[in-house]
């Protein structure tokens, strides 16, 4: 274990992050659950603009990575193309 003053502190902002990163991931993969089983394709349309808004938020924060981001946005938008 860490023995100086600023690594501890350092332990106990790791630790805190990773449970706000870990949050946020959930989150963001209730939602994409959320999103993915919607039949309709009006609902989907009015929720896909909060759904990419969620994803860049997490890109941005750097919880996910930014191809994973274009990636995630781009499969929601196929959907609802499909729908």
């Amino acid at each position: 274990m860490a023995n100086h003053k600023s690594a501890l502190k350092r332990v106990r902002q790791s630790e805190r992050r990773k449970q706000y990163n870990r949050y946020y991931s959930k989150t963001m993969r209730h939602a994409l659950r959320d999103f993915r089983a919607i039949t309709d394709k009006k609902e989907a349309e009015e929720r896909l603009p909060k759904m990419i808004s969620v994803i860049d938020k997490l890109a941005q924060r750097a919880i996910i990575h930014k191809n994973k981001a274009a990636n995630l946005k781009s499969k929601c938008m196929k959907k609802v193309a499909a729908l």
